[in-house]
């Protein structure tokens, strides 16, 4: 299937090729002043010498911010598709309580969480930045808001799976030319999970 990533991995070729020719140009100038016109140094060489750097040194942040930081609008429907996948959560039993999500804590100086919960033949471990566990009468919780969750549709769902689900939120980058310039065409551009539990009860810390 064709891809626009072709685009952005050609202009890394001629970019590479490009510092080929400033590495050749300036030898080549360089000894031609040195055994034509018997100089070690012209302003006017060097100028040119800079002039060559600057562009390569524009043309290698241009494409690197287009690959390592680009960072679309998740509603902008021209460069991302999205959709969101609901499933069930299964009851976890265990000694102290039953559980729909267990919260797993480091207790390290860069303090991380995972939520481990489980579907229908499925177990999840999610690091909380990718992730949000919900509980409150309004679905979409502050962490969530950063996601364009469509609040009927899980209010639709609390009433389905009674407050008891996984909305999996994917984007993913269009087959687009602009995508294609940071080799992102196809690809996920993020993935959120809403866990979605009836109260606190439900979770296990």
């Amino acid at each position: 299937m064709w891809s626009w990533n072709v685009l952005g991995v050609a202009l890394w070729v001629a970019l590479i090729v490009y510092l080929t020719f400033i590495v050749q140009n300036i030898r080549k100038r360089r000894l031609r002043m040195i055994i034509e016109r018997h100089h070690s140094f012209e302003w006017g060489n060097f100028a040119i010498s800079i002039a060559e750097i600057a562009i390569f040194c524009l043309a290698l942040g241009w494409l690197a911010g287009q690959l390592v930081f680009d960072n679309p609008n998740l509603n902008d429907q021209a460069r991302i598709s999205a959709k969101v996948k609901y499933q069930s959560l299964i009851l976890q039993p265990s000694a102290s309580k039953n559980y729909y999500v267990k919260v797993d804590s480091s207790k390290t100086k860069n303090a991380s969480q995972n939520y481990i919960f489980y579907t229908a033949g499925h177990k999840y471990t999610v690091p909380s930045r990718m992730a949000t566990v919900s509980y409150e009468d309004n679905p979409i919780n502050v962490t969530a808001s950063t996601i364009p969750f469509k609040l009927a549709k899980l209010k639709q769902m609390d009433d389905r799976y009674q407050k008891a689900y996984v909305a999996v939120y994917t984007a993913r980058y269009k087959n687009t030319a602009q995508n294609g310039l940071g080799m992102h065409a196809g690809k996920v551009a993020t993935r959120f999970f809403l866990i979605r539990v009836p109260d606190t009860s439900f979770i296990k810390k």
